[in-house]
């Protein structure tokens, strides 16, 4: 018979969501590449007689392991290089103040400082910056081989070995990570098309969702690539128009969705086939068994499927029409010293990298006064636990000491049985696929797979064997510590969740939405980048509202106040995108004084989300001509001003 656990030993969501592994595919070439790069540097260090050699070499891969996460050949050499580059700088910087007593640690905070500082950029400069400051620590606090320049070409070498066996098959698949990933964003299409206009919402609204994020990589994607040509590759501006082909699909779904009618099932089974020809580069199709449409939101989908299947289908795009839809991403030296700049000027920056700052500092000075073993492991603790883009402090300090926990038992198995010497290989061969396998899941369980690892070279390093493990779990729980008091409970905005300015922010834009599709000067283009721009927004959002509820009380119970809005405000937005489908293929255009009206609430009640604590009351008089395309959008603006009352 089962048995309820009693009130006081059931544990709390935060922390189950805390602990709840996320789901992801098993990227098996990432396996394969992790197991080969980290296994076959340190057997060639043995072989050499040079085991030290090899360690290194394999640390270094390790980090290229955690980089190597694009599909894409182009940003497998942006994500692994560019962070290599600077985590030589950082061992070098290191290796030259190793024993310099207070130099050092002045000098590792102030690389503290800028890794804290650039990690705000993006993600190539966020990984960038952490292994600025981790080979930083690590040549500040380990005697590495000399001269000064061996550290830093053996942890790049390893981090390169990686990107080589990530390449070996660019001349053979060549676009095809691109294509792969348009057509993955087609049948995101089909799927939304399926549940739209059925009872299925909430259906609907996760496939809402997942065409988003998944848009949102392929132009990431794409433009990524596109940035750095300067000629223009028929392939990519094929691959350009047929992602811009789907704007007018996402403008149609919304509107389908509102008319309660479920699309014919020759509609997705269409854009299936869309699929199958993107992801082989075909420009050839099966005909197109399409009912006629009889109603405005019938021939609007009519019409963007037909138009999609042209894009398809076409031999040769106009390279022009893709510049006016998305506009061309500025030169790289541009964009560098545009980020350069900002960096210099963000308050954000400069306060999480003084944050940063503080917390290595005093790691750093505590160590310098205090005899520690290993000492080096704290300030790598702290830099891990306070990444800026890695989700919650508080979460991360948690799940660092349980993943260490949980390493350092199979890391006791390993030093306790496994030899010194060639049994190493083998036993890194089985464990370096852990690391690409566990890390999708979550932050404790990549920490479970790299803790044994780094252990066991260290080993090599050191041959301490189990002495090692004591004061890995003492340094790790001190860096946590320290990252948690210096770095959190200090720093009042830990304790606040950012999203109610972010959807503050959201209900602005939405506002400025709404003048765009029915001003008299609309321009198509700049509408579907606003609606796509705030699709993105809300999906950031939402991540935001994720992370704020693996914090304790009361930070988690306020930010589950506002998922509600977060709803309301995602299906404000597909209301006004159906509103002028609804226009655009024969309903009567709303009139000047009906778009001021909902643009006023929409714009005051941005100002009451901004500027409350908490939910306060508002007015809901919200009126207009019956029939009007707007109806649905103002009773979506309304339920957003009545969910902003109390209860």
């Amino acid at each position: 018979m089962s048995r309820e656990f009693p009130i006081s030993l059931t544990p709390p969501d935060w922390l189950v969501r805390n602990l709840k592994p996320q789901q992801a595919p098993v990227n098996g070439a990432a396996v394969a590449r992790a197991a080969l790069a980290m296994a076959l540097p340190l057997a060639l260090g043995l072989a050499a007689g040079r085991p030290a050699y090899g360690a290194l070499a394999s640390m270094g891969a390790l980090s290229g392991v955690i980089g190597d996460t694009a599909d894409a050949y182009r940003m497998r050499v942006l994500n692994i290089a560019v962070p290599q580059f600077f985590g030589a700088v950082g061992v070098a910087l290191g290796t030259l103040v190793y024993g310099h007593g207070w130099y050092a640690v002045a000098a590792v905070t102030g690389v503290a400082l800028v890794s804290g500082m650039i990690s705000t950029i993006g993600a190539v400069a966020s990984v960038s910056g952490l292994l600025l400051l981790l080979n930083c620590v690590v040549g500040a606090g380990l005697p590495l081989p000399s001269p000064w320049w061996l550290a830093p070409a053996l942890l790049t070498g390893g981090g390169l070995l990686v990107l080589l066996l990530g390449l070996l098959a660019w001349p053979l698949r060549a676009g095809v990570p691109e294509r792969a990933a348009v057509a993955a964003t087609y049948r995101t299409v089909a799927t939304l098309l399926t549940t739209a206009g059925t009872d299925r919402t909430e259906e609907y609204e996760e496939a809402r969702r997942t065409v988003t994020h998944s848009l949102n990589q392929s132009y990431d994607l794409i433009l990524a690539r596109r940035a750095r040509q300067h000629g223009r590759s028929p392939d990519l501006t094929r691959l350009l128009a047929q992602l811009n082909a789907i704007t007018p699909v996402m403008e149609a779904a919304p509107a389908a969705h509102l008319a309660a009618r479920p699309l014919p099932p020759e509609i997705p089974a269409a854009f299936h086939h869309l699929a199958d020809a993107v992801a082989t580069g075909s420009n050839t199709l099966p005909p197109l068994h399409l009912p006629v449409p009889t109603t405005e939101t019938a021939r609007a989908v009519d019409h963007a499927v037909r138009h999609t299947a042209e894009v398809v289908t076409a031999p040769d795009v106009d390279p022009r029409g893709i510049d006016d839809r998305l506009g061309r991403p500025a030169a790289l030296g541009i964009r560098t010293a545009r980020a350069a700049r900002n960096v210099v000027l963000s308050a954000n920056s400069w306060r999480y990298g003084v944050r940063l700052a503080v917390c290595i500092g005093i790691a750093q000075a505590l160590v310098s006064l205090i005899p520690v073993p290993r000492s080096y492991w704290v300030a790598l603790t702290i830099t891990f636990v306070l990444k800026p883009d890695f989700g919650s402090v508080f979460s991360r300090a948690l799940l660092r000491a349980l993943g260490t926990v949980a390493g350092l038992l199979i890391a006791a198995v390993v030093l306790a049985e496994v030899p010194l010497g060639w049994w190493d290989v083998p036993v890194l061969f089985l464990l370096a696929p852990l690391i690409p396998v566990l890390t999708p899941r979550g932050y404790g369980y990549q920490t479970a797979a790299i803790t044994p690892v780094i252990l066991i070279l260290s080993d090599v390093l050191n041959h301490q064997g189990t002495a090692l493990l004591m004061p890995r779990l003492a340094d790790s729980l001190l860096g946590c510590a320290i990252a948690l008091t210096a770095g959190y409970l200090l720093w009042p905005e830990s304790w606040h969740t950012r999203v109610g300015d972010r959807l503050a922010d959201a209900v602005a834009d939405t506002a400025a939405y709404v003048e765009a599709a029915f001003g008299p000067h609309a321009d198509p283009p700049a509408r579907a980048r606003m609606r796509r721009r705030l699709y993105r927004d809300l999906s950031v959002i939402r991540t935001e509202f994720q992370r704020a509820l693996t914090e304790p009380p009361p930070t988690g119970r306020r930010a589950a106040a506002w998922w509600p809005l977060v709803v309301a405000v995602e299906r404000i937005v597909d209301a006004t995108t159906a509103a002028r489908v609804r226009v655009r293929h024969g309903a009567a255009a709303p009139s000047t004084a009906e778009i001021t009206q909902v643009t006023l609430q929409l714009r005051e009640l941005s100002e009451g989300v901004r500027n409350a604590e908490t939910l306060i009351a508002v007015r809901t008089d919200l009126t207009g001509p019956a029939g009007s395309v707007l109806e649905p959008l103002r009773q979506e603006v309304a339920a957003a001003r009545s969910i902003a009352s109390p209860r």
